[in-house]
């Protein structure tokens, strides 16, 4: 039989078959290549060739227990010499450890009946260099040996090892613990220089005899064998540990030796088509991304409502195949974001109110609040240039520096040292508890303060929270307070800023904070290594593009609109990505 066709003319489902969304922000389903469904087609392949279904027998092939016989004699032979020692002979293999029927001319056998040496390496005493190398897990990779991992053993120690324990060409190295490690295996291939290698106790030599190791490793990589070694592991969770005695019994299919050569060329072959397929995918999925972020930045460097409408159009005409990943739907998301704080979301309304008489009010109201003690007076903050204007302004918005349009505040300290008898205990907000447009309120700490000290810290509905800064992530990150937690503290890395009017929408703000502004608490961060942070003054220098309200509504509610319709449309991607991987999954089974 051949597996070409299967993978050949069902490309769709391996290449369709997506990977699952990973953690954190990193890149998501359609981003990364589908490099699940090549692991199931890998799988596949790697499935067949154990089972003897990936290459046609062939009758006048020397049986595989011809082979065993000659394994048998050549292993006495070393026992004889003293090379290798004499194991216990193994138990026979009973019917219920047999997973499937061997075609014709094959065996089942256990590993270390097939082997000269199968033993953990040990220990060393280490020093920082010298001509005798130690092979750690590291080392051992599915794609060869990494000797630029490995560590060095001290020369005095050498003569302490037994010379069947240096590793040579063929043999398997086989990592033996830990979760996420145990299992990978790798060949010692052929040295170019004469260095000694060992392993270290947390690899075992595997070492065949009497024929090339290249069937054993594809046996070892095969999901037969890989999905039940941590069912076969034995020790705590954080250190499993793959016991030397449950390698020595593993129970393996054993070709006849000239369809073994026929199986590891095949499975070679079919191996680089898989490669093939990733490596066309990935170039694939980075010209996709190419062409979504340019062609959405046309949208935000549109000059006029003429040139935006024909880039819209231009867009809306390949919608279904652009944004067919939620990667291209996050970039979406994001250009919507900033086309809205842009003011080139919605039309402009003449009848609406300029928002020179918001900023009026705003300014009347600031000034009452200093008058009655309410509010302190800060110094006057400069006046805007056209140089720091990030971009030109609808008709009747204008720019205000956020210093001017709301009340910025800073946090408490932590760690004080205060007494008295007015001290209560309340929940504080810290930066992880600030992301990006949201709270994460699942890890609320507390902290004492004076009863007195409450109203100053004390956080109210719709304040804006905006972080000082730690990793590039963490600058200027805004989201609003609309918890239920009563009496909510934040510390002093988190600004807060309050509205002194209602003109201003915090869902306006927050959403200008977490796009356009972003540009700017990077550019003004103070850095140290791989932190920034930004300052009281700098945040309040922050510019602020502000419509009138009526505008500021139409355009939230226009996002909110567009957001549920981009939500929806991810949610569909995810589905269709797992019915794929469910179809990838049941070709396989």
């Amino acid at each position: 039989m051949s597996i070409e066709p299967l993978i050949t003319e069902h490309l769709d489902i391996w290449t369709a078959a997506d990977t699952e969304k990973k953690s954190g922000r990193g890149r998501s389903s359609g981003t990364a290549g589908n490099v699940y469904g090549v692991k199931k087609l890998r799988e596949l392949i790697l499935e067949l060739a154990v089972r003897g279904k990936l290459v046609p027998q062939d009758a006048n092939d020397e049986p595989a227990s011809e082979l065993l016989k000659r394994i048998a004699a050549e292993k006495a032979k070393l026992i004889a010499e003293g090379t290798i020692k004499k194991s216990k002979p193994l138990e026979p293999i009973a019917n219920d450890e047999k997973p499937f029927d061997l075609p014709v001319g094959w065996e089942w056998v256990r590993l270390g009946n097939i082997c000269s040496y199968i033993q953990r390496g040990k220990g060393p005493s280490y020093v920082d260099n010298s001509e005798f190398i130690v092979v750690s897990q590291k080392c051992v990779r599915w794609s060869g040996l990494d000797l630029s991992q490995a560590r060095f053993i001290e020369p005095e120690s050498i003569t302490k090892y037994e010379p069947v324990r240096f590793l040579s060409e063929g043999d398997i190295l086989w990592n033996s613990t830990g979760t996420g490690t145990i299992g990978r295996a790798c060949i010692v291939p052929t040295q170019t220089s004469q260095q000694v290698m060992v392993a270290d106790s947390h690899v075992t030599v595997v070492r065949p005899i009497g024929f090339g190791s290249l069937f054993l490793w594809r046996w070892i990589q095969s999901p037969s064998v890989q999905s039940k070694i941590e069912g076969v592991a034995s020790g705590s969770t954080n250190q499993i540990e793959l016991n030397t005695s449950t390698v020595i019994t593993q129970v393996l299919p054993l070709p006849p030796l000239a369809e073994q050569h026929r199986i590891v060329a095949k499975v070679d072959e079919l191996m680089a088509l898989c490669d093939q397929l990733e490596n066309q995918h990935n170039n694939a999925t980075e010209a996709h991304e190419k062409l979504v972020t340019h062609l959405l930045g046309t949208l935000t460097q549109s000059q006029n409502a003429e040139d935006f409408n024909i880039n819209w159009h231009r867009i809306s005409e390949h919608f279904d195949t652009l944004f067919t990943t939620e990667a291209s739907i996050d970039a979406l998301k994001q250009t919507l974001l900033q086309l809205a704080v842009m003011g080139k979301l919605v039309p402009q309304d003449p009848n609406d109110e300029p928002a020179s008489e918001l900023l009026k009010r705003i300014q009347a109201e600031k000034a009452k609040l200093i008058a009655e003690g309410k509010i302190k007076k800060d110094k006057p903050l400069a006046e805007i240039t056209d140089e720091e204007k990030p971009f030109d302004l609808p008709v009747g918005w204008e720019w205000v520096r956020l210093g001017n349009a709301l009340d910025v505040t800073g946090g408490i300290t932590l760690g004080r040292k205060i007494i008295g008898t007015d001290l209560i205990q309340l929940p504080y907000l810290r930066v992880a508890n600030v992301q990006r447009g949201y709270l994460m309120l699942d890890s609320i700490k507390k902290l004492e303060i004076r009863q007195s000290e409450l109203q100053r810290y004390q956080l109210l509905k719709n304040d804006l929270l905006v972080t000082e800064g730690g990793d590039w992530d963490k600058v200027g990150r805004t989201a609003i307070w609309n918890s239920e937690i009563e009496s909510c503290l934040h510390q002093n890395h988190i600004f807060r800023m309050r509205n002194l009017i209602e003109g201003v929408s915090c869902l306006w703000i927050e959403k200008y904070m977490n796009s356009i502004a972003k540009t700017y608490f990077q550019a003004a961060s103070k850095q140290t290594t791989n932190l920034a942070s930004i300052n009281m003054t700098q945040l309040k220098n922050c510019l602020l593009a502000v419509p009138s309200f009526e505008e500021q509504q139409r355009i939230i509610n226009k996002m909110n609109e567009l957001m549920e319709f981009c939500d929806q449309l991810k949610i569909h991607i995810i589905l269709v990505n797992q019915l794929q991987q469910k179809l990838a999954d049941l070709v396989i089974e």
